[in-house]
């Protein structure tokens, strides 16, 4: 922890095209080696062909996208006489964002002999329809933190 004092967040401008401050963050996950535009177009390559194979507006199918894949909860390790159990806490809504970004990137990307931009936009109708990587994630931690319920009361 800093001896100073806590950092300010900083705001994200909105992305160029279609105005959305999620989508421009998205983009700045996206990003490898800071290569920006790179990151942009994959992004909206990825838009486009969404628009083009689904009918449906690529910035909906985002966001519902990124719904379907946002925790709630999440489990943490805790020490307790010895043991380490896990125990469930709530999420706000920064990292439960950044926790979904973060996994359908981590989809796409797991994609093989594809294209990113392919594999993007396969990963966002996916989840949107609320299957994928992502979602299934998503589901394995609400389940882990269910089974361990137990343990609510030991939350820091």
């Amino acid at each position: 922890m800093s001896r100073r004092r806590r950092a300010e967040r900083r705001v994200t401008p909105p992305d160029p095209r279609f105005n959305n401050v999620e989508l421009a963050r998205f983009i700045n996950r996206l990003m490898l080696k800071g290569k920006k535009s790179t990151a942009q177009r994959v992004a909206y390559n990825a838009f486009s062909i969404i628009q083009s194979e689904s009918n449906r507006e690529p910035l909906e199918v985002f966001q519902q996208a990124l719904r379907n894949a946002t925790p709630a909860v999440e489990v943490r390790p805790k020490r307790v006489g010895g043991a380490t159990i896990q125990v469930p806490t709530e999420l706000r809504t920064e990292r439960s964002e950044a926790l979904a970004m973060r996994w359908l990137i981590r989809g796409a990307r797991s994609r093989k002999g594809i294209p990113m931009r392919r594999g993007l936009a396969l990963e966002l109708m996916d989840a949107s329809r609320g299957e994928g990587s992502a979602v299934r994630r998503r589901e394995e931690l609400h389940r882990m933190a269910e089974a361990n319920r137990a343990f609510v009361h030991y939350r820091r």
